[in-house]
């Protein structure tokens, strides 16, 4: 059957329909196109000619006409409308105008900027013109580094390369920073939260650099659909931006399914798994020879899925070879032959996390099958975007799990077809931040007395690395002085710099894979069973100091989760506020204090616990920000297991349900209970930033928490279970009996309505 037939019969499905709460069809779109301009170069023309290019599209027009202008643009289209030609145009035009015209061009991921130089490559060689174009990363040979710093017109990179490989060596860049005409930001929707406000950091430091050599380049950013990418893109880049939205691509039509897993159990409110019902549906299509992409939410749920979907295509035509998955943690050469088995055909599936939700070329496919809610619409639609191609039928389908956000965005399709997507939110100002950055910059550049690196209070952060030992001011600059090199210190996307390597020691010792500290104590501590690639390896030893994983393969019918517990200790406030006589809310600084305790065994297909054990690990420390908030502890008929049943449940729905008001995935916030705080002498709820120094989502939390309360009622009250269930409060044998009832007293309580 074709992807038609077989959506016709999922429509006849009475089975399939009793679960879909919303089928929406977007029509198909025609082009809008416009010619050439006259003053792009022949020469590109001719290679875009050859290409079957002969026209432009409205939006890549308008960009090439702003940026010709001088001004620096941000692209706003959907997945596959043509944005790669809105800032490889304007690139290639001056530099085939002044040959010593420089580009740096910045990927969030490795496995794009590989994409993008094959394409760009094309382009060139079908111009016939020596436009030399470099990827430089971690994998570019040494041998290669200082060609490219000597001839490379387009440097391909990523902000973490150009953070710690180029920027603390300017000095061998001269060719490159007193000619830069253009910075490319691509996928700048990528670039919030704790990676977002480290690279807006980073693109101050570069801004020091172009005035020391005399350049001012133009910033071209492209981004799939957010609420404020104006906005994002200036705080990003630290220059004015013009909006280009109005998308000129042709589309064809798409299917969005909201599918929610039927309910085995009402009084518990169980629902049939969202693992499985996803890989029921996603091996209809697989079987059919449909191309179709399985996003899961982490690494462990690609690889049960994976292993599902190998087993279920085992016996058919295309065998389980067609199927493969792809996330962090493989190894670069595994990544780049599964991208490329996907584009030539070889590959008919891939379960992916969001890894694959970026404009990687995976070639056409024609089915999403999304296993639980994103985390938020940008990125869902982001995922439905990856299926479709410009004239034919495709479908997403949203198969959401039993937790409450997933279930408030499936029984309120409206709320997210009617809402705009979210903000992408940054704080580069943030001290933990900031600072690193001041170090690296002041290692780059001395520091001229009064000068400002986007913050007022500049000058206090350097006398302060001065009585530190870490910078000295001599006739008014502020010199390094320190021996260490801070830039190699200073992780992009998390707390820490360090990853732990997975050595498989089945026959001769290999590195199969790497897994950042933060997951390690949860995913490879001894006897967890590490699963790539479909395959399953059993953690022999973990070397905590050595950050080395040495695991055996295995062949066994469970897969382990752990637990972590998790303390938290107030530091400082930094605003308080009494809300009503019973209940305070505050915002500031805490000590979080986390451990994986123990392990459990869960059985495939099935999900059933069959065996638990203890983790020998120590815990780790970080320093962050938190909202809190009291309730009152001396309502009616509000026993102590109660209470604690109310706080616990509370909590739940407030961190699960959070995600929709702040852009950030449901994993960057974390909530804690007390019954009877240190800190407060009260019943208290904690929800806390999970990183090193807080991003903002708790300060925006604290001034938005009454609406965020009266969201947690209506999710709680719109649920049909008895007495709390996985949709609302939480898994009853989780918080306790009653926790639906008490959780709504606490926030009538809380309210004071």
């Amino acid at each position: 059957m074709n992807l038609e037939q077989l959506l016709a019969k999922l429509k006849n499905s009475d089975r399939f329909q009793k679960c879909v709460t919303r089928w929406e069809v977007i029509p198909p779109r025609p082009p809008e196109y416009e010619p050439f301009p006259d003053f792009l170069d022949k020469r590109l023309i001719y290679a875009l000619n050859k290409k079957g290019i002969h026209s432009l599209y409205s939006h890549q027009a308008r960009a090439l006409e702003e940026v010709s202008k001088g001004n620096s643009v941000v692209v706003v289209t959907p997945t596959a409308s043509g944005k790669t030609l809105c800032y490889n145009l304007p690139v290639l035009h001056t530099i085939l105008q002044d040959k010593n015209s420089r580009a740096i061009y910045l990927f969030p991921t490795k496995a794009l900027s590989q994409d993008q130089v094959a394409e760009l490559m094309e382009t060139i060689e079908a111009m016939g013109e020596d436009i030399k174009t470099f990827t430089y990363d971690g994998d570019t040979p040494p041998s290669a580094r200082v060609a490219i710093r000597k001839d490379g017109h387009i440097v391909v990179t990523n902000p973490d390369m150009l953070h710690t490989g180029i920027l603390p060596h300017h000095t061998k860049w001269i060719k490159l920073f007193s000619n830069l005409k253009y910075v490319v930001i691509d996928e700048l929707h990528t670039y919030r939260g704790v990676f977002g406000s480290h690279t807006a950091n980073v693109i101050r430091r570069l801004h020091r650099i172009c005035r020391f050599y005399g350049s001012n380049p133009v910033f071209i950013c492209c981004s799939a659909t957010i609420a404020n990418p104006r906005e994002l893109a200036e705080k990003l880049t630290g220059k004015s931006m013009v909006l280009i939205d109005k998308n000129g691509a042709p589309s064809g039509e798409k299917n969005i399914i909201f599918y929610n897993p039927p309910v085995v159990n009402r009084q518990l409110g169980i629902r049939k798994s969202s693992l499985l019902e996803a890989k029921d549906l996603a091996l209809e299509f697989l079987k059919n020879g449909i191309k179709t992409i399985v996003f899961s939410r982490s690494r462990l749920a690609v690889e049960v899925m994976l292993t599902y979907l190998k087993e279920g295509m085992k016996n058919t035509f295309y065998g389980s070879e067609a199927v493969r998955g792809y996330r962090g943690g493989y190894l670069p050469r595994e990544r780049r032959e599964i991208e490329k088995g996907l584009r030539d055909g070889r590959i008919l599936g891939v379960v992916s996390t969001n890894a694959l939700e970026l404009g990687i070329d995976i070639g056409g496919l024609d089915v999403s099958v999304i296993t639980g809610y994103p985390g938020s619409i940008a990125s869902t639609w982001q995922q439905a975007g990856r299926a479709g191609r410009r004239s034919s039928v495709s479908a997403s389908i949203l198969v959401a799990s039993s937790s409450p956000l997933d279930q408030y965005i499936i029984n309120h399709p409206d709320y997210f077809f009617d809402s705009p997507p979210e903000s992408g939110l940054i704080n580069p100002d943030n001290l933990y931040i900031l600072v690193s950055h001041i170090k690296c910059a002041a290692f780059e550049l001395p520091f001229e007395d009064g000068e400002k690196f986007g913050v007022e209070t500049t000058q206090e952060i350097l006398s302060f690395l001065e009585s530190e030992k870490i910078l000295r001011h001599v006739g008014g600059r502020w010199h390094w002085m320190a021996e260490a090199f801070p830039a190699e210190e200073v992780s992009l996307r998390s707390a820490t710099t360090e990853n732990f390597v997975i050595v498989d020691i089945t026959g001769e010792p290999r590195v199969i894979g790497e897994v950042d500290r933060a997951s390690a104590p949860m995913l490879i501590h001894e006897e967890a069973i590490y699963i790539h690639g479909g395959q399953q390896y059993q953690v022999e030893k973990l070397d905590y100091e050595e950050k080395k994983a040495y695991v055996r393969k295995v062949d066994v019918d469970y897969y382990t989760d752990a637990n972590l517990a998790v303390e938290i200790k107030v530091l400082d406030v930094i605003k308080e506020r009494l809300r009503t006589k019973e209940s305070e809310k505050y915002y500031g600084e805490v000590l979080v204090r986390s451990m994986a305790t123990m392990f459990k065994k869960i059985k495939f297909f099935t999900h059933e616990n069959v065996g638990s054990g203890p983790i020998h690990l120590p815990p780790e420390e970080m320093h962050t920000t938190a909202f809190w908030f009291t309730v009152p502890e001396n309502l009616p008929d509000l026993t102590p297991e109660g209470l604690r049943a109310g706080l616990a449940g509370l909590c739940n729905v407030l961190v699960n349900i959070a995600p929709l008001y702040l852009m950030c995935d449901p994993k960057d916030i974390r909530g804690v209970i007390h019954v009877k705080s240190p800190f407060t002498q009260k019943p208290t709820i904690y929800i806390y930033d999970a990183y090193p120094g807080g991003v903002g989502f708790a300060e925006r939390l604290y001034q938005m928490d009454d609406s965020l309360l009266k969201a947690a009622r209506q999710v709680i009250l719109e649920c049909d279970c008895d007495d709390g269930c996985p949709s609302c409060v939480g898994p009853l044998e989780e918080v306790g009996a009653g926790s639906k009832a008490f959780a709504l007293k606490l926030i009538q309580g809380v309210l004071d309505d």
